[in-house]
């Protein structure tokens, strides 16, 4: 085989991997989309715009604050909270749908997560405070940002701050979550496509 065969055949070996390797991304989200017991969350926003991907809207949820009362006793009394350990939230609607923390677990308690019914997220902790009801968990879920069509982050941002929105979330049966529509009040505003 010549140096130039060798070359292209190096370059297209290279070329599927990448294919390959976005194609397998893409598949993992549009699989949590799909098939991922939803739950609905309320919302709060943040700041919109980035430069290579345009507007969106910075979210933080119901659940992005959850009391650490939640945990067993012996699980607390070990936990720092803002070393970005992977913690389990299992979640239960409530009367209005909105889904509720009800309880916390590591992420690697894996015993826990079969005895549990309940949806759970997984999400990291960014961050953990004393409060007047005791001490509060900061969480993350990767689902903070959702991207809207150029020119509507701004206005979304205006109007979540005046009346109720939410988000309908995918979540997968290892915790892992997507955005899967954002709503303003009973109004779909905007739904992710699968692909």
């Amino acid at each position: 085989m010549s140096r130039r065969a060798r070359l292209i055949a190096g370059a297209v070996l290279v070329a599927l991997v990448q294919i390959g390797f976005l194609a397998w991304i893409i598949a993992g989200r549009a699989a949590i989309l799909r098939d991922g017991a939803e739950i609905r969350l309320t919302v709060e926003p943040v700041d919109p715009r980035d430069l290579l991907r345009g507007d969106y809207v910075r979210l933080t949820y119901n659940i992005s604050t959850v009391q650490s009362a939640l945990f067993d006793s012996g699980v607390l009394a070990d936990h720092r909270g803002a070393g970005g350990e992977r913690l389990c939230i299992g979640l239960d609607p409530d009367e209005d749908g909105i889904a509720r923390a009800v309880s916390i677990r590591p992420a690697n308690d894996a015993g826990r997560a079969a005895e549990t019914g309940a949806v759970e997220i997984c999400g990291k902790a960014t961050g953990v405070w004393s409060g007047a009801q005791g001490r509060n968990l900061r969480l993350e879920y990767g689902i903070e940002r959702f991207y809207l069509p150029e020119g509507e982050g701004r206005a979304i941002e205006r109007d979540l701050g005046l009346r109720a929105f939410t988000v309908v979330v995918a979540v997968g049966a290892d915790g892992q979550a997507q955005i899967k529509a954002l709503y303003d009040g009973e109004t779909k505003l905007y739904e992710e496509p699968l692909y």
